[in-house]
């Protein structure tokens, strides 16, 4: 069932993680050249593993308690990725050549948003069924 909106919302994460990041820029240095997620193994490992694991979730909708660690799983995973971007940032360094943050520091938080909403979805498919099968 990949029509249901947890699948939509981990596909957004899918795209959230698994491209936007080597398109956006996630800071810029001293030199003022961008750093995308590419330069870096640390962040965009952390960004492809977020993505292939929010893409194998959408394929588990038969098991909607795997599906749902899962994505908590992914959740505390953007958790880290955004706890670095927030250390990298407060490392960066404040004097007249200024590296500017970029929008791509936002992305775990986005992704954390919609994989909230997932869970919250898939909170309320697995409730449905236990009330179906109260009635049998």
């Amino acid at each position: 069932m990949l029509q249901r909106i947890q699948s939509v919302y981990m596909f957004l994460v899918v795209v959230t993680n698994g491209v936007l990041p080597f398109w956006l820029y996630l800071w810029t240095d001293n030199l003022g050249e961008a750093v995308y997620a590419q330069d870096d193994m640390v962040y965009s490992g952390l960004f492809l593993a977020s993505a292939v694991m929010a893409f194998v979730t959408i394929f588990l909708f038969k098991n909607r308690k795997r599906q749902f660690v899962l994505n908590r799983l992914n959740l505390i995973l953007n958790l880290f990725l955004l706890g670095f971007f927030v250390y990298r940032s407060l490392i960066l360094p404040g004097e007249a050549n200024v590296s500017e943050k970029g929008i791509g520091m936002l992305l775990p938080i986005v992704s954390i948003v919609f994989l909230v909403l997932a869970n919250k979805a898939i909170k309320k498919d697995e409730d449905l069924v236990k009330s179906v099968d109260r009635l049998r």
